[in-house]
């Protein structure tokens, strides 16, 4: 597992409320938010094989997405763990996304979990397990189109995230589509082709 750091510039500064959760600093000061940000493949980047004939997760086009947004007072800490589509995910793989999240939790002040939407809320459920009480958020997104498709909501669904993460208390979430909802008791309607709350 390697990560880089993102030196970001444009969303959260001015949406953050009065009195920041990162370190209790006031809006404005210039200081940024550490935000780990762990990418595990997914729809959101996959890619077209020209060879084979299908979109596949061969290459990562994370960079290119983040690159595109304005992330005023964030430094994003990139986590690029994996590149699976989320159907060939083990449980070795989803335990050791959560184990990652916790990691990472330590000494940032969020973590945003890029995965595929197939196997997402498994992973999200597997975290809220194995960190009941994380000290910061953790905050799972993807998308149901990928980022290269026209009608994509990768961007949309990434930016939700990011500025999520920004502003939510402690928990694990999964942000698409405007919507916040935590872990537990969150499933894909594939009907909808979007996130929901378990039926009761």
């Amino acid at each position: 597992m390697t990560s880089k750091r993102i030196a970001a510039d444009g969303l959260g500064g001015s949406a953050r409320r009065p009195t920041s959760r990162f370190g209790g600093a006031p809006c404005g000061d210039g200081s940024r938010a550490r935000v780990a940000l762990i990418s595990t493949g997914g729809t959101i980047e996959k890619t077209y094989d020209e060879l084979a004939g299908v979109l596949s997760n061969r290459l990562s086009v994370l960079d290119i997405m983040l690159a595109q947004l304005q992330l005023q007072g964030v430094e994003l800490v990139r986590v690029p763990l994996m590149n699976k589509d989320s159907l060939e995910m083990s449980e070795q793989d989803h335990r050791l996304i959560a184990r990652t999240a916790e990691a990472m939790a330590e000494g940032h002040a969020g973590v945003v979990i890029v995965h595929g939407t197939d196997r997402l809320t498994h992973t999200g459920e597997m975290t809220y397990q194995l960190v009941p009480n994380p000290s910061v958020p953790i905050v799972l997104t993807g998308a149901m189109r990928p980022y290269l498709m026209r009608n994509t909501d990768a961007s949309q669904n990434l930016t939700e995230a990011l500025l999520a993460v920004q502003l939510l208390a402690p928990g694990v979430y999964v942000a698409m589509h405007n919507r916040v909802l935590q872990f537990p008791g969150v499933v894909k309607d594939r009907q909808l082709g979007t996130f929901v709350r378990a039926p009761l």
